[in-house]
């Protein structure tokens, strides 16, 4: 389909989606989240993308939040079906069944947050900034922030930001456990895309059974996780990769998988 609030192009095994709404700090309307969905799915159903990166276009903003124009004349039941559009596309991004990678390039207020907190990985700039504030427009975060940020980086680090509305620098969310790295912003897509290749030439199968295993094991017990991890180690054991993969290393040779 044309997209008029994002792009989309691959390179080889990997994909990149940016919000493209420079002009508004990217931020999510419901006409740009319904985008993110259809290229979502697009991306679920081309086999063979192995990685995708979510960037922000423009050097201000990855995603500044939802889009306030559009949501200060909603209603208690609007705003409640908005939130539950972008429940629902981040739900879509999380189920994804290959690694995602948000280049956060600039401000990740709000809604960017809670994007990229749907990411697998995130990659920051040294300038980036990022925050749930929220509170500071007498609401509450609405795409999954409450959840996933007291999930990433603990339950008093979370109240902290969600409460205060505050903002923090890159450095400050690295060492919360909120982003994975802090590159300099003129290296920060080809950091990206190096490591977006680099998984994109993992064993597909396996990439898939770890981030089911990882993604569902979080929400139960020790037992259970390690019982449901036990399922999806076996059903690798079942590809031609995990043959692969093994004679490769036993022949000093580096493998080659094909997904199977």
């Amino acid at each position: 389909m044309a997209y008029e609030n994002i792009l989309f192009e691959k390179d080889g095994a990997v994909g990149s989606l940016t919000i493209n709404r420079p002009k508004s700090l990217n931020a999510l309307n419901p006409a740009t989240l319904h985008e993110i969905a259809a290229c979502l799915q697009d991306v679920r159903q081309d086999q063979s993308i192995h990685c995708l990166i979510i960037t922000g276009a423009g050097d201000r903003a990855f995603i500044a939040g939802a889009d306030i124009a559009a949501m200060v004349s909603m209603t208690a039941l609007e705003g409640k079906a908005f939130a539950a559009l972008g429940l629902s596309v981040l739900r879509t991004l999380e189920e994804l069944p290959i690694p995602v990678i948000a280049a956060v390039n600039g401000f990740a207020l709000g809604g960017g947050t809670e994007l990229a907190l749907a990411c697998d990985l995130i990659l920051a700039a040294d300038k980036a900034k990022f925050g749930q504030p929220e509170i500071n427009l007498g609401v509450i975060p609405g795409f999954g922030g409450t959840q996933r940020l007291a999930r990433r980086i603990g339950l008093p680090r979370a109240r902290e930001l969600i409460y205060s509305g505050d903002m923090i620098d890159a450095e400050t969310a690295l060492r919360y456990g909120l982003v994975n790295k802090v590159v300099p912003v003129a290296d920060l897509m080809s950091e990206a895309k190096a490591l977006a290749h680099k998984l994109a030439a993992k064993p597909p199968v396996a990439i898939r059974q770890a981030k089911t295993a990882i993604n569902t094991g979080i929400d139960l017990d020790l037992e259970n996780g390690c019982r449901f991890e036990n399922e999806a180690f076996a059903l690798t054991f079942a590809t031609a990769d995990k043959v692969e993969g093994m004679k490769a290393f036993l022949e000093k040779r580096a493998a080659s998988f094909k997904g199977e």
